[in-house]
């Protein structure tokens, strides 16, 4: 049977402005949870997570680190300028996206946060939209001094010292993300000791989450959108976990959908094998998943490759149905938002 040609249209829903969450609960495990795994969605704490879950099974987590990566300056002319570091690269090199009234020319320079000059060496990126430029130092060091949290657009506040510490995961390890694993940030230390108690494994992978998980689609037909490219890695041990976790009749819990990304993608030639590298998959309705059996997620944006992604995973009619309940029963959407359990359809 062929596979139905879904629209952006089909991934929409009206969403009450007062439900997009600007903080996070006052205690990272005190947020709700939707357990949408069976037909009837059922109302839940995220701190009943260990009960729903069964020993041999695995989670895997997103260990990447979100970066300091907004900076605000001027151009040589005096006009402001806000940068957002996309990608760190070799030799003191960055892509960013760039918001000025007039694009900076190659060959300028940029003076950031009044304490260093960023040269503009172009355009660069996969499809031109990003600004190629060069520190006088290690970026991450410049940014861990001088940047700011890069808050999500739908956040209205500045970011402050409690963003510095809750838009982070608690394992955060690698630094190279600019937007948070979101599923992982209601995870703290007594959670996931309760997890190891109960006989439930962990693992990690890598990706470096970016900018264009904020992006809308802009296609009409989800086919013909163009995903960004993200970096990550799924290493030896996350491989053999998952491995032990299958031969033992365990199921695979992704946090995230950019751990179930990572998973997915490494396992894009037929079974899952370490990998490390770029990637742009993007999941859709009819996408054969290799790895994961359930996955936790927060709520996401309307129209969105996110929403796509769930509903590739649990089923189309499902998840629309499970985001009517939660905008009924006043979940807390996004970033700073609530969480929701999905098994994978059969």
């Amino acid at each position: 049977m062929p596979l139905p040609d879904f629209t952006v249209a089909d991934f929409d829903f009206e969403l009450p402005p007062e439900l997009i969450a600007q903080h996070p609960a006052p205690e990272r495990s005190a947020s709700r949870l939707l357990d949408g795994r069976a037909a009837t969605p059922v109302d839940r704490a995220f701190r009943e997570l260990p009960a729903l879950l069964q020993p041999g099974d695995l989670m895997v987590f997103n260990d990447t680190r979100v970066i300091k990566a907004r900076l605000y300056g001027e151009k040589e002319t005096g006009g402001a300028v806000e940068m957002l570091v996309e990608r760190v690269l070799p030799g003191h090199e960055v892509l960013a996206h760039l918001r000025a009234s007039k694009s900076p020319k190659a060959g300028s320079r940029l003076r950031l946060a009044q304490a260093f000059e960023a040269q503009v060496l172009g355009r660069g990126g996969p499809d031109g939209s990003l600004f190629h430029l060069r520190f006088p130092a290690d970026p991450l060091a410049l940014l861990q001094q001088h940047g700011h949290v890069p808050l999500p657009p739908y956040i209205q506040h500045a970011d402050d010292a409690t963003d510095e510490r809750r838009y982070q995961t608690v394992f955060a390890e690698r630094p190279g993300a600019v937007a948070a694993p979101t599923a992982a940030l209601h995870f703290d230390e007594a959670l996931l000791a309760e997890l190891q108690q109960r006989g439930i494994g962990q693992a990690r992978v890598t990706l470096h989450v970016g900018a264009g998980t904020f992006q809308p689609v802009r296609v009409t037909r989800i086919a013909e959108h163009r995903m960004h490219s993200e970096w990550y890695e799924v290493g030896d041990a996350a491989v053999q976990a998952i491995e032990a976790t299958r031969a033992a009749g365990g199921r695979i819990v992704a946090v995230g959908t950019t751990a179930l990304r990572a998973l997915e993608s490494a396992a894009r030639g037929g079974r899952l094998q370490p990998r490390r590298g770029e990637t742009d998959i993007f999941i859709t309705p009819g996408f054969a998943f290799r790895v994961v059996d359930a996955l936790l997620t927060n709520f996401h944006l309307p129209r969105s490759t996110l929403m796509m992604l769930v509903s590739a995973f649990a089923g189309h009619a499902h998840v629309m149905a499970l985001y009517r309940h939660a905008i009924e029963a006043r979940y807390r959407f996004f970033s700073y938002g609530d969480a929701m359990l999905l098994r994978r359809a059969p």
